[in-house]
């Protein structure tokens, strides 16, 4: 392991790599892309977010084994919520990372495709795609009737959750989908659930992540913004 400017750790490479070499990154998106868990929010509108949250942090280290329960567990919580509450937090909680927005155009400058992978909500990724034009996005429907939250979601033709292992299959399909292979991806994320998708990449990369995650990436960003990727690539 080496550590180069303050608050990049390396480890299984020497830099600088290129970033033309790889075309394809893959982002996490709540704490990752964005500064929120945004499922921990929707739950403040009902009350929740100490309950949820907690069951959040615990998967997010790793210590839960069956992410899609804890995940069901949390939705469940949210019965009640409108879509008007999670309007807001859209509209008044949720801001890019900083350094966010110029990684993503660094990457697609370099030709690279985008990738976002999260176990939140299409509600939330459609928003984040469109901000930054990314490219391609897998994560949870919530069902919704009336305006309200049923606390169940949609199973999709994909499958019925976002975990670890959709995220993994993801990008691999993708890569498949684009005749690249999986060592021309970067994998970049901040919690248990990234670390099946982060192994498959050639360049992984945990953004203030937590220890487990910080530990087995190639890149541990813990301090300042998501382009801090750039000073290791070129």
């Amino acid at each position: 392991m080496s550590t180069t400017p303050a608050g990049l750790v390396l480890q299984g490479f020497t830099p600088p790599l290129r970033l033309r070499d790889f075309k394809l990154i893959a982002f996490d998106m709540d704490s990752t892309l964005i500064n929120i868990e945004c499922v921990d929010e929707i739950a403040d509108a009902a009350g929740r977010k100490a309950e949820v949250a907690a069951i959040t942090e615990a998967a997010m280290r790793g210590e839960i084994a069956d992410y899609k329960d804890s995940l069901r567990q949390r939705v469940q919580l949210l019965a009640g919520v409108t879509v008007g509450h999670m309007q807001q937090v859209l509209d008044q909680r949720l801001q890019l990372n900083p350094g966010a927005a110029t990684l993503v155009q660094a990457c697609q400058d370099a030709g690279l495709k985008t990738l976002l992978v999260s176990g939140g909500f299409t509600f939330f990724t459609d928003a984040v795609r469109d901000r930054l034009r990314i490219d391609w996005t897998r994560s949870n429907v919530l069902e919704v009737v009336n305006g309200v939250l049923t606390g169940r979601m949609v199973d999709q033709d994909w499958g019925d959750i976002c975990d670890g292992a959709e995220k993994r299959t993801m990008l691999l399909h993708t890569c498949a989908q684009m005749g690249i292979d999986p060592a021309q991806a970067i994998g970049m994320g901040d919690g248990a659930n990234d670390l099946p998708m982060m192994g498959a990449a050639g360049l992984s990369v945990a953004y203030h992540a937590k220890p487990a995650v910080r530990a087995q990436a190639m890149v541990a960003i813990n301090e300042g913004g998501l382009d801090r990727l750039l000073e290791v690539l070129v």
